[in-house]
């Protein structure tokens, strides 16, 4: 299961992933993402919080996570990976491979560090006419 929380007057997506990711975790998503999308036309950042990623429930959902990052990643500025060691810690070295964001890795405990980051130095989002 995927939670999130979309600070729209920061521009900053929080995922909270705290169960096996779902194929509807991302449909549910990506509803949400696109209308805020429409009217501001970037995500100032994303931020993963998890202590661990916990997988997806079936090929199903891997693939719709594949198809969330595929059509949304070039209208995201930075990502932020809170997160404790493990596969989440690594995720920004890989990441930067495919993603037009910049991908940072920060330690759980971290939060806040990782919030000023996503706000520092954003461009200034103008709303879509």
């Amino acid at each position: 299961m995927l939670s999130h929380d979309l600070r729209r007057d920061d521009g900053i997506l929080v995922l909270m992933p705290d169960g096996p990711l779902e194929a509807a975790d991302f449909e549910t998503l990506a509803a949400h993402v696109d209308a805020y999308l429409e009217q501001q036309g970037m995500l100032h950042g994303v931020m993963v919080k998890a202590r661990a990623f916990p997988g997806w429930k079936d090929f199903t959902a891997l693939l719709a996570h594949m198809k969330f990052v595929k059509g949304h990643h070039r209208r995201i500025e930075k990502v932020a990976v809170v997160a404790d060691g493990g596969v989440l810690a690594v995720m920004p070295h890989i990441a930067s491979h495919f993603l037009k964001a910049e991908v940072r890795h920060f330690d759980y405990d971290h939060e806040d560090a990782a919030l000023e980051w996503l706000k520092r130095d954003v461009r200034v989002a103008q709303p879509v006419a």
